[in-house]
């Protein structure tokens, strides 16, 4: 059986999580990105609760591309930093690292984040 990219993405992604969570010491970093924007959350899976999230949406932005996701990147570390978040755990949601997701993670960690 064959399945579509869609499927495929969240099949890794379900494999990732089953080694990946966050705690309170060190919540989980994930990233969503549909055709149009980016979206990012700090998620803490022992309570179910988002600490702290953005997107290319929030920000206004008109598209998704990378210069979008590096601003995600930016504006969620800026968030977190505040909460006094520095430690992370990346979650890249089943896609491959390369691309958008790669540009959020330098850019997460240029602006102080840790993973």
């Amino acid at each position: 059986m064959k399945h579509t990219k869609q499927e495929a993405r969240k099949r890794r992604h379900y494999r990732v999580r089953s080694k990946i969570s966050g705690t309170p010491a060190k919540p989980r970093l994930n990233v969503f990105k549909s055709n149009t924007n980016f979206y990012a959350q700090i998620i803490d899976d022992t309570t179910g609760t988002t600490l702290v999230s953005a997107s290319s949406l929030n920000l206004g932005l008109k598209s998704g591309n990378i210069e979008a996701a590096k601003k995600v990147a930016e504006e969620i570390a800026k968030l977190a930093i505040a909460k006094s978040i520095v430690d992370v755990v990346f979650d890249r949601g089943g896609y491959l690292y390369h691309g958008k997701v790669k540009a959020f993670a330098e850019a997460a960690r240029e602006n102080g984040l840790k993973f």
